[in-house]
C-alpha cells in the first residue's frame, strides 16, 4: 500500500517545485510474539518470549509484554538496562524521536534491541498498514506521536487476543506523560508510570534505585531554603545572547578550588575569551564542561584567579554560611593588573552530564535512605541519591547519575547506577579509570571483525599491483622492549653516487580498513590506542583489532609485510636532495629495543649490514636534530616513570624514571622528518582538505610563571620567539645547582599550549610551535593513530595509488573527525596518567613511608607543590590544617615565594619530603607529603597533605607532543 502526499515549494529563483513524498505501508510486519498464528512468524533479530512472567508485577500479574513512550527510554535507561527488564516493545516512531533527541541514548537503545538475552523488539510501526496514522490538522507532532504509541499499544493488544481464546498476555504502555497515561485508560489500555510499573515488581526492590527522578521540585530537600538564583529559559538566553548582554561559553570547573571554575567563551573574540566565577552563588549549579550563559560583573566585582587550595568537605548537612565564610578567603586584595573578567552563570544552555563513578558517602543518620556520592572526578560535586542498598555499597566503587538540581539544595540529586567493584581491586579501578576518561573499552563486535582478513593471509600479485617490491633492503625496527605493534621501521644504504638512501617504511593500515565499514568507524571512533600499566587482562586498549595491531600490521622482522614508505635521497650533511613516496612491501631484518640499537652503534665489533644502516641513521639523526634546534625547536623535559611489576600480582615493586637514549632521538628525528614530508605533499596537492598538526604559539601571560622563576634565580628566559625561548634555555645553567635547566625546562612545558588536528581549510595558522615547523602532520603511526590512517589515503591519492576514498573532500566532515581525535587523544592522556597514578599509590602502600629530596615547582598562598626527581612523582605540602592553628603565612605573587615565620620558599628552593600513603579517604587516596627540612622553629608542619596530581591532568605535565 503507498501513501503519498504533493505540495508546492517556492524556490529561491522565484519559481515553483513540485514535492512528492511516498510512504509505504505493509501488511507482513510481524509483532514479535513467537507462535502469532495472525503474523505467520514474520519477523526477523531478537524476538519476545513466549511466557513473559519474570519480573513479575502485583500491578500485573498476568503475563505482560512493555511498551515505553520516548521520555521512558530518554529518561530511565538505567531501568531498561538492568537484566530483570525484558520484553519490551520499542516502537519506530519512539526510536526515531530517541535518535533526534540523544544520540548517547540511541545508542544505547541498539545495544539492547541487538542483545537476545535482553528480548527487546523492534516494532515498525510507522510503515504496518494497521499502526500508521496521519497527522492531523492543528495537532503538533509530539501529540501525533503519543496518538501513534497509543494506536500501537491498542493494536497489539487485539491482535495478541488472536493468538488463542484464553490468551491473557497484555502490552502495557509505559509513560510518564499524566495526560498520555490518561487517554490511553479511556481507550482501554493498561498504562503505568515507571515509578509505579517499578514498584510493583516486588522480587526486584533494587530497581527502584535505578529510576531518575525528573521532577527538580519535587524533588528539593525539606525545609530547605532558596539557594541560588533561578536560571533564565533558554528563549531569553538566546535573546541576551544576541543581543550581548550575555556571553555564552563552556563550563570548566577547577580542580584546585571546588569554589571556582572559568569559562571559555565561544566564538571569535578575543576580547573577554576567558571568564572566571567564583563562589557558590555564581556557579549557580553548573556542572563541568556544561554550555553555559554568563553575564558580566561590574568591573569594580572583578577578581584575580584565586592561589588557594580548597576542596569540599562534603558536609551531609547543607551549611551554606560555612561556603559564604570560605568564599571571603578568595576575595584578598590583589595587584589590579591581576584581575580578571569575572561573572555569573544566569542559565544552562545546554547540560553535558554522563554517568559518574565514585563512592557513597554514607548517611549518619541510621534510617535515612538519602546519602551522599562523591564522584572520582573533583571537578564533579558530589551527589545526592537514594537508595536502599548503601551498607552493600559502603567501600565499592559505583555509578551514579545526576537527574536535576533543586535550587534550595547545596548539591543536586542522582539515581544508582551501576555497582562496579571493591575500592582498591585493580580491574576494578581500571574500569574506573576507562569509564571517567570515556575510552571506549568493550571488546570489538562481530560487525567489526567481520571486516578482518581471513587467515592464513600473505601478499598476493593483487596486493602489489601500485606498490614497489623493497624485501631485498636491510630494513630494521627500533622500539621500546615488549613493543607489539610495530609500525614504524628504517634503513640507511649508501647509493652508487656517492649520496645516502634513507626509507622511513610505516605500517600500510589503511590497505586492511577500508573507508565506511564497520572496522574504519570503530577506529574513529576510538581515535588512538590507551596504554595502561600493565593491566592483568590486557595492557593496551586497541583501536583496530588485535590481528591488526600486533600481527598482520605490525613490522616484526623476518615477515613480508606491507608498507608505505618515505625515501630520501640525502647528502652526508642531511640536505635532501629528492624525495619519494610509495606503497610497499617489506622484511624487516631485526626488531630491535633502542638498548640493543645503542649498543651495535657503540660496538666496535660488530660491522654488519644492519649496524651499518643504524650508524648512518644516526649519525644523519644528530645533523638533523642540531639543524632543528637551530631554527628555534624546543627541547623541554618531563619526567617519566616506568614501573618495575611483580610477575604473580602485578604489583609496582619498583618505580624508577625512564632512561633516553641517542637511538630514542634517532627514532624521532626520522619520524619527524617523515610527518613533516608528508605534511608538504599532501598540502599541495590537497591545499583545502589535508588534515594537518598544529601546536600554538603560546599567549604571554602563560609565560609569567616561567619567567618569574628564572628571575628568582638571576636568570633571564626571553620568549619573544620559540628561537629566543630555546636559546635562553639552553644558556640557563647553573655550576652550583645542575637540575636548575632540567626544572626550567619542565616549568617550560606547563607553559605550552595543546598541539591539535585541524582542516587545512578551516585553518590559516598551520605553524608548529614546538617543532619551529611551517607545517606538520601524523603519518608514522597508523596502528596507534586514525589522524595517521587519514593521510595515507591522502597520500595514496596524491601519488596515484588508490582512488577509493569518497570523502576526503569534505572538510566539514574532515573538521569534525579532528575535533573527535582531538578529544580521544586528550582522553588517553589523562587516562594513561590516572593509571600511573593508581600504581604510583599501590606502590608507595607497599614501600610505607619515604623520605626523599624534592624542588618546589610552584607556590600557592596555603602550599608548595613540589617535584621528586627520583620518582617522577608531583605533590603538594599544604601548611594549614582545619582545626588548628593556621601558621603566619605571607605570600608574594612577584617573586614568587611564600613565607612561614623566618623562613621563605621560591620556586625551585631544595626541600626533603616525607612520602606516604594516605587511605583515610578511599574515593581520593593520595600520596601524602610533608616537610622535613627546612625545620621550621616553633610550627608543626601538618601531615594530612595532598592530592598526588599526577592522576589529575591539568596539574600533571602537558608533555610537548611530537
Amino acid at each position: 500500500m503507498l501513501k503519498s502526499k504533493t505540495f508546492l515549494k517556492k524556490t529561491r529563483a522565484g519559481g515553483v517545485m513540485k514535492i512528492v513524498r511516498e510512504h509505504y505501508l505493509r501488511d507482513d510486519i510481524g509483532c514479535g510474539a513467537p507462535g502469532c498464528a495472525a503474523c505467520g512468524g514474520a519477523h526477523e533479530g531478537p524476538v519476545l518470549e513466549p511466557q513473559p512472567l519474570d519480573p513479575a508485577s502485583s500491578l500485573c500479574p498476568q503475563p505482560h509484554y512493555l511498551l515505553p513512550d520516548t521520555n521512558v527510554l530518554l529518561h530511565q535507561i538505567d531501568v531498561l538496562e538492568d537484566p530483570a527488564i525484558r520484553n519490551v516493545i520499542v516502537l519506530q516512531t519512539v526510536l526515531q524521536e530517541v535518535r533526534n533527541r540523544s544520540a548517547p541514548v540511541y545508542k544505547r537503545i541498539r545495544d539492547l534491541t541487538s542483545n537476545q538475552e535482553k528480548h527487546f523488539y523492534t516494532f515498525t510501526n510507522e510503515h504496518h498498514r494497521e499502526t500508521y496514522i496521519e497527522q492531523k490538522q492543528g495537532e503538533n507532532a509530539n501529540d501525533r506521536n503519543d496518538r501513534a504509541i497509543r494506536v500501537a499499544a491498542k493494536w497489539y493488544n487485539e491482535h495478541l487476543k488472536k493468538m488463542s481464546a484464553e490468551n491473557e498476555l497484555q502490552v502495557i504502555l509505559i509513560t510518564n506523560d499524566r495526560k498520555n497515561k490518561e487517554k490511553a485508560i479511556e481507550e482501554g489500555i493498561p498504562a503505568f508510570t515507571c515509578e509505579e510499573y517499578v514498584k510493583s515488581l516486588t522480587a526486584n526492590p533494587e530497581l527502584i534505585d535505578r529510576l531518575a527522578c525528573l521532577s527538580e521540585e519535587g524533588n528539593e530537600i525539606e525545609s530547605g531554603k532558596i539557594i541560588f538564583s533561578e536560571h533564565l529559559p533558554l528563549s531569553k538566553l538566546q535573546q541576551g545572547i544576541k543581543s550581548g548582554t550575555y556571553l555564552q561559553g563552556t563550563f570548566r570547573a577547577s580542580r584546585e578550588n571546588y569554589l571556582e571554575a572559568t569559562v571559555w567563551v565561544h566564538g571569535d573574540a578575543e576580547e573577554n575569551k576567558e571568564i572566571i566565577l567564583q563562589g557558590l552563588k555564581n556557579l549557580n549549579r553548573a556542572i563541568h564542561e556544561d554550555i553555559v550563559a554568563v553575564e558580566l560583573l561590574p568591573k569594580n566585582q572583578w577578581v584575580a584567579p584565586s592561589s588557594v587550595v580548597l576542596q569540599d568537605e562534603g558536609q551531609n548537612e547543607d551549611d551554606v554560611e560555612k561556603e559564604e565564610e570560605t568564599e571571603r578567603i578568595l576575595k584578598t586584595a590583589v595587584n589590579e593588573k591581576m584581575l580578571k573578567p569575572t561573572g555569573r552563570v544566569v542559565g544552562i544552555i545546554k547540560r553535558n552530564w554522563r554517568p559518574y563513578c565514585g563512592m557513597l558517602s554514607k548517611s549518619d543518620i541510621k534510617e535515612s535512605r538519602r546519602h551522599l556520592f562523591t564522584p572520582a572526578e573533583k571537578r564533579i560535586p558530589r551527589i545526592r541519591i537514594e537508595t536502599r542498598q548503601a551498607s552493600a555499597l559502603e567501600g565499592r566503587r559505583i555509578i551514579v547519575a545526576i537527574d536535576g538540581w533543586p535550587r534550595n539544595s547545596r548539591y543536586p540529586n542522582g539515581h544508582f547506577v551501576k555497582n562496579l567493584g571493591e575500592v582498591g581491586d585493580k580491574e576494578t579501578e581500571t574500569e574506573v579509570l576507562l569509564l571517567e576518561h570515556d575510552v571506549p573499552h568493550q571488546p570489538f563486535s562481530q560487525a567489526v571483525l567481520s571486516f578482518l582478513p581471513k587467515m592464513p593471509w600473505s601478499i598476493t600479485e593483487k596486493d602489489m599491483k601500485n606498490r614497489e617490491d623493497l624485501r631485498h633492503l636491510c630494513v630494521c625496527s627500533v622500539d621500546p622492549p615488549g613493543c607489539t605493534d610495530i609500525d614504524d621501521a628504517l634503513h640507511c644504504r649508501e647509493l652508487e653516487n656517492g649520496n645516502l638512501e634513507v626509507g622511513v617504511h610505516i605500517a600500510d593500515v589503511s590497505h586492511f580498513i577500508r573507508p565506511g565499514n564497520a572496522l574504519d568507524q570503530e577506529s574513529a571512533r576510538r581515535g588512538q590506542p590507551v596504554y595502561l600499566v600493565k593491566k592483568i587482562t590486557q595492557p593496551r586498549i586497541d583501536m583496530v583489532p588485535e590481528l591488526l595491531s600486533s600481527n598482520l600490521c605490525s613490522l616484526r622482522c623476518n615477515v613480508d609485510r606491507l608498507a608505505f614508505s618515505c625515501i630520501w635521497e640525502m647528502n652526508h650533511n642531511a640536505e635532501i636532495l629528492k624525495t619519494r613516496f610509495t606503497k610497499s612491501a617489506i622484511n624487516s631484518k631485526a626488531s630491535l629495543t633502542y638498548a640493543e640499537a645503542q649498543m651495535r652503534i657503540d660496538s666496535a665489533t660488530m660491522n654488519d649490514d644492519i649496524t651499518i644502516s643504524l650508524r648512518g641513521l644516526n649519525k644523519l639523526a644528530k645533523i638533523l636534530k642540531k639543524r632543528r634546534i637551530e631554527k628555534g625547536a624546543l627541547t623541554l623535559s618531563s619526567p617519566e616513570v616506568r614501573f618495575h611489576m611483580d610477575s604473580e600480582t602485578h604489583d609496582p615493586i619498583d618505580l624508577q624514571t625512564k632512561e633516553l637514549r641517542e637511538t630514542n632521538s634517532m627514532v624521532e628525528e626520522f619520524m619527524l622528518l617523515a610527518n613533516i614530508s608528508v605534511a608538504k605533499k599532501i598540502h599541495e596537492e590537497f591545499s583545502e582538505h589535508a588534515l594537518l598538526r598544529k601546536h600554538p604559539a603560546p599567549p604571554p601571560s602563560n609565560y609569567e610563571i616561567l619567567v618569574k622563576a628564572a628571575k628568582s634565580k638571576n636568570l633571564e628566559v626571553k620568549t619573544d620567539t620559540a628561537k629566543a625561548l630555546a636559546d635562553s634555555l639552553d644558556q640557563a645553567d647553573s655550576a652550583t645547582f645542575p637540575y636548575l635547566n632540567t626544572l626550567l625546562r619542565i616549568l617550560a612545558t606547563r607553559c605550552m599550549m595543546q598541539a591539535v588536528y585541524f582542516c587545512s581549510g578551516m585553518d590559516n595558522d598551520f605553524h608548529h610551535y614546538g617543532l619551529a615547523s611551517p607545517i606538520y602532520t601524523h603519518f608514522t603511526s597508523p596502528i596507534r593513530r586514525y589522524a595517521d590512517i587519514i593521510v595515507h589515503r591522502l597520500l595514496a591519492v596524491a601519488i596515484g595509488a588508490d582512488c577509493t576514498y569518497p570523502e576526503l573532500t569534505d572538510k566539514h566532515k574532515l573538521a569534525d573527525l579532528c575535533k573527535n581525535l582531538n578529544f580521544r587523544h586528550k582522553m588517553a592522556q589523562y587516562a594513561q596518567r590516572a593509571s600511573v597514578a593508581f600504581h604510583t599509590q599501590l606502590f608507595f602502600k607497599s614501600k610505607g613511608i619515604v623520605s626523599e629530596e624534592a624542588y618546589i615547582l610552584f607556590v600557592k598562598k596555603n602550599a608548595i607543590v613540589v617535584l621528586i626527581p627520583k620518582y617522577g612523582l608531583e605533590g603538594t605540602v599544604f601548611f594549614e590544617e582545619k582545626d588548628k592553628p593556621k601558621p603566619r603565612l605571607i605570600y608574594d605573587d612577584e617573586i614568587p615565594s611564600l613565607k612561614i615565620e623566618n623562613t621563605v620558599f621560591h620556586i625551585f628552593d631544595k626541600v626533603k619530603v616525607k612520602i606516604m600513603l594516605d587511605s583515610s579517604n578511599l574515593q581520593h587516596q593520595k600520596i601524602r607529603m610533608s616537610l622535613v627540612e627546612p625545620q621550621i622553629p616553633g610550627i608543626s608542619i601538618p601531615t594530612n597533605t595532598s592530592n598526588m596530581d599526577i592522576s589529575e591532568p591539568e596539574k600533571k605535565k602537558k608533555k610537548l607532543e611530537k
